[in-house]
């Protein structure tokens, strides 16, 4: 059963809307659906388990990934039962991503309140994941579409890969530029790519549609990932959160490894022993001016403005993979989305 027809009327005022809810308009009733399901889903009778389950759903973020995979659908032949549960199992596997992650991190926080393994405990959390992983292959099975299984089971691999290429670059703190981009390849833009080409697969797409939005993802989220790391060189009351956390984390990303690529030799030692100081909380470091240290070094050798270059090189890419599909509402919303992810402040 479709859960919506196909819209793809145009929409010009929507490209100039600047809000959320724009982005998410074309798709705004099969979304309320898609919520009613994860929040079934992240049902349990079992004590601690329906705890932790009520905790993270009070703590979720936006919802952007489940969004791709209804716009996707909706700009190809339409949102299905299919792609409803697709969402559903790519937004439980992000989640069940975070809460480990959180462990291997160590972070004591996730979008500013306790992480999972800090308000409980670090087996709590761990095992909380592997449920939520069990449902989002329960859903996978349900959907009946190997190509499906196969672009979740894909992402899965990549995502794991991708953390465990992190935790080796975070052992020196200082990798290549081209590692970098591995890095984020695999730990935030598989994923965008997956939800885009398998939202499109549910709704009974074209494989040329389906690449499109599959390379489509994979830009927007190799821009999202690096406007991540320039807002982190941001002043914390312009953002309304701290900064300079990569540093502190021992995650040299790309802004700050572009500059020591054109500092000169005392430079760069400099600059690598201060960010190591401040990942490490040497007792002897002024953290303030450490931090402001860093920033106008990054500043004085462009490397914000090349992170940004990078960004506009993908956007241009990402705009191009769009091209073969009509000028509709569902497709302004996907490049809508493609501004904000570059212009946002947080």
């Amino acid at each position: 059963m479709h859960t919506s027809k196909k819209s793809c009327i145009f929409a010009p005022d929507l490209v100039k809307m600047t809000n959320e809810a724009a982005i998410l308009h074309p798709v705004e009733h099969a979304f309320r659906q898609f919520e009613r399901q994860f929040e079934q889903t992240l049902q349990s009778d079992q004590p601690i388990l329906k705890e932790v389950l009520h905790y993270l759903l009070s703590k979720r973020g936006k919802q952007l990934r489940p969004q791709l995979v209804l716009l996707a659908a909706q700009l190809c032949r339409g949102i299905t039962d299919k792609t409803t549960d697709t969402a559903v199992a790519l937004e439980l596997l992000h989640t069940a991503s975070l809460v480990h992650d959180d462990v291997v991190d160590s972070s004591p926080l996730r979008r500013g309140h306790e992480a999972v393994h800090i308000k409980w405990t670090n087996k709590v959390a761990i095992l909380v994941g592997d449920y939520l992983l069990a449902r989002v292959m329960q859903l996978i099975v349900q959907v009946r579409s190997a190509r499906i299984l196969n672009i979740v089971a894909e992402m899965s691999a990549a995502l794991s890969s991708g953390e465990l290429m992190q935790l080796h670059a975070n052992s020196t703190m200082w990798i290549t530029e081209e590692q970098y981009y591995r890095v984020i390849e695999q730990k935030t833009a598989c994923l965008f790519a997956a939800c885009l080409e398998a939202g499109a697969e549910s709704s009974g797409a074209t494989m040329r549609q389906a690449t499109a939005l599959r390379e489509f993802g994979h830009h927007l989220g190799m821009c999202f990932q690096m406007k991540d790391d320039i807002l982190d060189y941001s002043d914390s009351d312009e953002i309304g959160k701290p900064t300079m956390g990569d540093i502190r984390d021992g995650k040299a990303t790309l802004p700050l490894l572009i500059a020591l690529q054109r500092a000169t030799p005392d430079e760069q030692q400099t600059i690598r022993q201060l960010a190591e100081d401040l990942c490490h909380q040497a007792p002897h470091i002024d953290v303030f001016q450490a931090e402001q240290e860093l920033k106008t070094f990054v500043m004085r050798y462009d490397g914000i403005r090349y992170a940004y270059r990078q960004m506009q090189m993908h956007k241009e890419k990402a705009v191009e993979a769009l091209s073969i599909f009509h000028d509709c509402d569902s497709k302004s919303s996907l490049l809508h989305l493609l501004d904000y992810t570059i212009n946002r402040l947080q």
